[in-house]
Order: C-alpha cells, then sequence, then structure tokens
C-alpha cells in the first residue's frame, strides 16, 4: 500500500487476497459481529433515507435555479462546496462497501450453528482493514460536510439579518439545517462503526494475520483522526451539574404551582352559583388603599420613564446641534439609532436611519475637501425634527416618488395660474371693446384716471343726472 493518506481517495485499492477466513467463534466474537451489523444498519439507512435524498435533490434545484441569477454570490458558492462533498460521497459508493460488509458477516441462524460448530466464515483482515479505510475516508467527508453547511448558513443568515431575499434565505438555512443533522448522525454512526470494526479486526488478526496496510496505522479513535476542531461533532452536550438541577426544581415548582390554580378554579366553580349570594372574604373598603398605592406606584414609574426619556431626547439633540462635522453627525447618529430600537421607537429609528444614509454619503464629500457647512445646518435641522415625537418626516426621509407628484402638482398650479390670469386679460379686453376703446388706448392711459371717471359717474348716477 502506497504512502500518504490512503483514506482520502474515491476508489481506494481493494486487496487482493482472500475476503472470507475460517476462524474459530466463540460468544466474544458473536457478540462482536452483532454489534458491527447494527451499527452497519443504522449507517446504511441513514445514507439510504427518504429524508437525506429529499434534502440533496432540494439543493440540486436551488443551485440550478440560483446559477445565473446569483452568479458571484458567496452563498452560492458555499452551497456548490456542500454539493462538492455529497457528489464525492456517492462516487466513494459508501452504501456498497456497506452492504458487501453485511453479506459477508453471518447472520442470526448462522452465528447460532456455529457457536455449536465452534467455527464460522467472517470477512479477512485485509477486507476489514478496507473497510476501516473507507470509513475513515467517510467521516473525515462527513466533517467537512459539516463545516462547509456551517459557512453557509452563516452566509445566508447575513442576508436574513439584512432582509435580503427573506424567502430564499429562509428556505436556504432550513435546509442546510436539516442537512446538517443527518450528516452529523452519520458521523456518529460512523465513529461507533468503526470501533465495532477495530474490535472484530483484533480478533480476526489474531486468529488469521494476513497484514494489509503495511505503511499506515490505523487510528485507536476517531476523535483521534478528526483531531480536537471536528471531534466536537462527536460530543453532545448534556446538561449536569446544579444548573440542571435547579431547572428541574423550577421546572416542578411550575407544575405543582399550576395544579393548585387548577384547584381553586374547580373549588370555585363548583360553590360560585349565580341564584346565590356569594360571600367574599375581604370587601371593596379594605382593597381600596391597596389598589391606589399600587396605582400610584405605577403612575410614577411612566412618569419617571417619560421625562427619562426626554431628557435623553434633549441630550440628542443638544449632541447633533453641536456636531461639526458629518463624521461625528454620523458617529453620534448610530448612537441615537442604537438607543430608539432599545427604546422600541421605530418610527423615529427608520427615519434617522435613513438620514444616516445621507449623512456617510455627505461624509464622503467633506472628506474630498467640499464646502459643505451650508448643508450640513440643513441636515442638523432634520436630525432634529426627526428625533421629536410627534415630528413629520423630514424631506430627506420622504420617497422620490413623493418628491415628483409634489413637483408635478406645482407645475400644474403654475399652469393654472397663468391660464386664469390670461382669461382675465381678454375679459378686460372684450369690455373694453365693447365700451369704445381699443385695447392700445387703454393700455396708454393711466390707471389712476379710468378709477377716478368710474367713481364720479357712480356719484352723478346716485344723485340722478
Amino acid at each position: 500500500m502506497a504512502g500518504g493518506e490512503p483514506w482520502n481517495r474515491v476508489n481506494i485499492t481493494f486487496p487482493g487476497a482472500v475476503s472470507l477466513v475460517r476462524v474459530h467463534f466463540s460468544s466474544t466474537t458473536d457478540a462482536s459481529v452483532k454489534a458491527l451489523l447494527l451499527e452497519n444498519e443504522k449507517v446504511l439507512k441513514l445514507i439510504q433515507s427518504t429524508l437525506l435524498q429529499t434534502e440533496v435533490r432540494v439543493l440540486y434545484e436551488l443551485l440550478y435555479f440560483l446559477n445565473n441569477s446569483f452568479r458571484g454570490n458567496k452563498t452560492l458558492k458555499g452551497l456548490k462546496q456542500v454539493e462538492q462533498c455529497i457528489n464525492r460521497l456517492k462516487s466513494m459508493k459508501l452504501d456498497d462497501a456497506l452492504q458487501e460488509l453485511k453479506e459477508m458477516c453471518p447472520n442470526r441462524i448462522q452465528r447460532g450453528l456455529s457457536i455449536k460448530a465452534g467455527e464460522c466464515d467472517v470477512p479477512s483482515q485485509p477486507m476489514l482493514e478496507w473497510q476501516c479505510l473507507k470509513v475513515l475516508g467517510a467521516a473525515q467527508l462527513m466533517s467537512c460536510t459539516l463545516n462547509r453547511c456551517s459557512r453557509a448558513f452563516s452566509l445566508s443568515k447575513q442576508h436574513l439579518n439584512l432582509k435580503e431575499f427573506v424567502v430564499l434565505n429562509v428556505v436556504i438555512t432550513s435546509m442546510l439545517s436539516r442537512l446538517w443533522v443527518i450528516f452529523r448522525g452519520i458521523l456518529v454512526s460512523l465513529s461507533t462503526l468503526y470501533q465495532q470494526l477495530l474490535e472484530l479486526l483484533g480478533e480476526v488478526s489474531n486468529a488469521r494475520p494476513m497484514p494489509f496496510l503495511t505503511d499506515f496505522s490505523l487510528p485507536a479513535d476517531m476523535t483521534q483522526f478528526l483531531g480536537p476542531s471536528d471531534a466536537s461533532f462527536l460530543t453532545k452536550k448534556l446538561a449536569h451539574g446544579p444548573a440542571a438541577k435547579d431547572h428541574k426544581e423550577k421546572q416542578q415548582q411550575r407544575k405543582k404551582s399550576s395544579v393548585k390554580v387548577k384547584n381553586q378554579r374547580r373549588t370555585r366553580k363548583v360553590k360560585e352559583d349565580m341564584g346565590v349570594a356569594v360571600e367574599r372574604g375581604l370587601g371593596l373598603d379594605t382593597d381600596k388603599p391597596f389598589l391606589k398605592a399600587f396605582r400610584d406606584l405605577t403612575k410614577g414609574k411612566s412618569f419617571r420613564q417619560k421625562t427619562h426619556k426626554a431628557d435623553e431626547k434633549q441630550k440628542f439633540k443638544k449632541q447633533v446641534r453641536e456636531a461639526a462635522t458629518f463624521t461625528d453627525m454620523a458617529t453620534h447618529l448610530e448612537e441615537i439609532i442604537l438607543w430608539c430600537k432599545s427604546q422600541k421607537m421605530e418610527k423615529e429609528k427608520r427615519l434617522l436611519s435613513f438620514l444616516h444614509l445621507k449623512c456617510k454619503r455627505l461624509k464622503g464629500l467633506d472628506a474630498a475637501g467640499y464646502n459643505v457647512q451650508r448643508k450640513l445646518r440643513a441636515f442638523r435641522q432634520e436630525a432634529c425634527r426627526a428625533l421629536s415625537p410627534h415630528a413629520s418626516a423630514p424631506r430627506t426621509c420622504q420617497s422620490s416618488a413623493a418628491a415628483r407628484r409634489r413637483a408635478r402638482w406645482r407645475k400644474r398650479s403654475r399652469l393654472l395660474r397663468s391660464r386664469l390670469k390670461e382669461k382675465k386679460r381678454q375679459r378686460k379686453r372684450t369690455e373694453l371693446s365693447e365700451s369704445g376703446l381699443s385695447g392700445d388706448d387703454q393700455i396708454n392711459r393711466p390707471t389712476s384716471q379710468t378709477t377716478s371717471q368710474d367713481d364720479i359717474d357712480d356719484i352723478f348716477a346716485s344723485v340722478g343726472l
């Protein structure tokens, strides 16, 4: 066998020696073969499960759908790496090797007869060592697949945090989480199968030594082979110690309290009747002082919260007014947005987020050497207006569609005003032409004379002349 890493191959060289040998068969050998077949069946069920095949088909469909539209996306590259690991698992034909091992081992009836006879045919040492190499390669591939799934999951989660392609990334994260759980189960089953293979290999090598691996020694444990970083996949974290005990005690107390509440409700239902006067233990007069104190306490808390919020807003407004550059303004806005998020002030947070984007753009102009003091003064007013509780949205925060709509209405209003003025002028000209004056004479004639003539005519008309 060549040196290096013989397990890291798609097609491991098959041993040319015999595959079955006859050895002394006892109850210990029977237990080893039985445990080996049980673990082998677990791995085969996981690899051939319909759940795994369904998730793999979903992965293939997603890659086919996203091949052109998401070319260059890091999440798509991570999914392609997961696909490569799955394809390598298929090409190494682990299920065929495990099925062959199952056929070579004696079944339950053969083991029962072999115990009576004292001899039985079992897989030879070269065959068991070849199976160990297959299992080691598959375990290393499963650990690599788990790392790829975790990396692709984190990349897709970043898109979800940024609220980009929400439906697509929800599908990707759910698919990757299910694949991670299935592959981890396969890795754990392979670890236990490897231990059973080593146990049977020790018995067979003592009975019929036929060494196959001369330049490579099999590791004693799967954790030693995978290393400390990937060996964490094999350990299950269980809740032990005082924390777990406290948790159990709390659960028991909750159950007892819920049982007491249910019993009180049942007794209340039995005692109280709609046609009978019910006697209460405490009157309303005794409850009034407690209720009054409780209301005063809640009112005091709400008042203190409101005053604290108002003081914080004034402090932030002062910081915004004193900001000398857009760089300082950006840092202040980030602090204010975090505070609004903690106080659940969604409207203010949304408006300030829009202003923060504009501040980043103007910060680049300020760094380039442009004079942005006038814009900075206007930006301060907009930030203070967005921070006030009942302020309308600043113009910066309004959409471009609203701005276009407003400009369209301004243009229409100007056209209507101009048309009305033109109609008034035409009406005056027609009146003057009917009265016998031309338009040019009326234009050249002073306005004061026309108004005075009208006043004189009115006076004579009132007298009757």
